[in-house]
């Protein structure tokens, strides 16, 4: 016999962490900078909705300085 799913996609089970870029990096060292690259973060006021994995969260604490976090 098969094995039962629960319908629905798997978004919905991970939680989600909102960032949104409120500092410029110009000035900040160039790993910080590639950071924000690896996060999305482009512009000022610019947001992106991440899933909240550890991963996630040591980009986040790396340039914490420059970002606005939040839930989604």
């Amino acid at each position: 016999m098969g094995s039962t799913k629960t319908s629905g996609s798997p978004e919905h089970s991970v939680q989600s962490v909102r960032v949104t870029l409120r500092r410029s990096p110009i000035g900040t060292p160039e790993r910080h900078r590639l950071v924000l690259r690896g996060l999305g973060l482009r512009r000022i006021r610019q947001t992106v909705i991440h899933p909240d994995t550890p991963q996630v969260r040591g980009m986040i604490y790396k340039v914490g300085y420059l970002l606005e976090v939040g839930k989604p």
